[in-house]
């Protein structure tokens, strides 16, 4: 038998463990939760301990000055669970608004919980006076805004006019965004099939198969969601394949498919002939499951292998449309995935950038003469997207930058990029390059060694 948690002190715990693997142990926050939320049998506790995470995470470190401000000796490092404890309940009294009275009392009796018992006087003690007092506050932005200070000095470089507005969209909540499958419904139907379930939806202007939902609901509580109608994707994702303007019968590659987002609304848009590659086994077998959903399996073929060792997987048959959805730094999602924060170091960029280099190159030695080229990312740093550009198109003779529509963002050239918030979208950045068709000898001079036929994923 289950046993139901009244004081909320449990929920408040679990919260404290979640953030607590994420800061300490370095663990993703979307892994934390898939373990942590299935414990708790109640559905408001699951989207309680949920929201804690995120805005403790959004906020942690200037939660942190807080603590320093207000204690007079800082905790010792051996007490990080405690830490995490406190940042929970500040993320309840200060992002969340919840009631000072259930809030204060439920945090302080989780000490107990977590097996800190000797600071349940503690924790009372700090969040009663964070329930009185406003929080201090610093001038230091990276503290204000709680973001590591080499990434605050990257989007300052970088966006000199927009930084502090790129730095408060990524503390905001984001939007709940849905791709109709176009290949089974129309948008203007399914938005429909919202309204008469009491969903409210927006129907924007573009990209063309999505949906905005401003209060977010459970996946499978969407209508038709098991029969595939929809998906959940940001639409600054979704403009991605909007921008290849795939042709019926193209041969098209996904080059970094996982999670399997833009392999699916690829299919949904126009019956092609499409490889997927993902060089993570596991990631892929999601790939493979987020399909099946949408009854697009056996339409694709899909293979784990490393995209930029082009030798072990290509047939020698040239695509004419390639998606290089790149690894990147995802400093455009952060308000997605808060621990992106904590868990980058600007070394990590040196190291992306030159993954993005080596895919870039071998996605254009597949690209037929004639064929495109959309290179993304969900990165918003100059690094890792116009300067990879611009490096690829000063050692490729025969690459051609092509314009893109307003829609797609800022001019970042080579290239557009959306910055976090506009238009409620997700950070992102595109360019769209062609392949000379003059050049006919380039296939000829990179002939695959010793390459076997594609086969699909077992």
């Amino acid at each position: 038998m289950t046993t139901v948690d009244s004081s909320g002190a449990g929920s408040r715990a679990v919260a404290a463990r979640a953030i607590d693997a994420v800061l300490h142990d370095g663990r993703s926050l979307k892994a934390v939760l898939a373990d942590a939320l299935p414990t708790l049998p109640d559905p408001r506790d699951r989207a309680l301990v949920e929201a804690i995470c995120f805005q403790a995470l959004r906020h942690a470190r200037r939660y942190r000055f807080v603590l320093q401000q207000w204690m007079q000796r800082p905790l010792p490092a051996r007490e990080h669970l405690l830490e995490s404890l406190l940042l929970a309940g500040l993320a309840q009294l200060d992002a969340l608004g919840l009631p000072a009275h259930a809030a204060v009392a439920a945090t302080a009796e989780a000490a107990r919980n977590v097996r800190k018992p000797a600071f349940v006087g503690l924790v009372n003690a700090l969040l009663r006076r964070a329930a009185r007092e406003p929080l201090p506050v610093s001038e230091d932005p990276a503290i204000a805004h709680s973001y590591p200070d080499w990434l605050i000095a990257r989007l300052r470089a970088d966006w000199p006019q927009q930084w502090q507005d790129v730095l408060a969209a990524g503390n905001t909540i984001a939007p709940m965004w849905l791709r109709v499958n176009a290949a089974t419904i129309s948008r203007d139907a399914y938005a429909q099939r919202l309204r008469e379930a009491g969903i409210d939806v927006d129907v924007p202007t573009w990209p063309p198969e999505a949906l905005r939902l401003d209060v977010g609901v459970a996946t499978e509580t969407l209508p038709g969601w098991s029969e595939g109608l929809v998906s959940v994707q940001d639409a600054a994702a979704q403009a991605a394949v909007a921008a290849l303007a795939l042709r019926e019968g193209e041969r098209v590659l996904d080059m970094c498919c996982a999670p399997g987002g833009k392999t699916a609304a690829m299919l949904e848009t126009a019956a092609i002939d499409l490889l997927a590659l993902d060089s993570d086994a596991r990631r892929m077998r999601r790939v493979e499951s987020a399909l099946e959903r949408l009854h697009l399996r056996r339409r694709v073929r899909l293979r784990v292998a490393d995209a930029s060792d082009v030798d072990a997987w290509w047939d020698g048959e040239p695509f004419d449309a390639v998606l290089l959805d790149a690894p990147c730094s995802a400093t455009g999602i952060i308000r997605r995935q808060p621990d992106i924060k904590w868990h980058r170091r600007e070394t990590d960029i040196a190291v992306l950038t030159a993954v993005q280099d080596r895919l870039l190159d071998a996605a254009w030695r597949v690209l037929r003469p004639g064929g495109r080229l959309l290179y993304a990312t969900c990165s918003i740093l100059r690094e890792e997207n116009a300067a990879r550009i611009a490096a690829f198109l000063a050692r490729t003779h025969d690459a051609i930058g092509q314009p893109l529509d307003e829609c797609y963002g800022e001019p970042a050239n080579p290239g557009r990029q959306r910055l976090p918030g506009a238009q409620g979208m997700d950070g992102f950045y595109y360019a769209l390059l062609g392949k000379d068709s003059s050049s006919d000898t380039a296939l000829a001079e990179n002939p695959p060694r010793n390459a076997p036929r594609i086969s699909s994923l077992p």
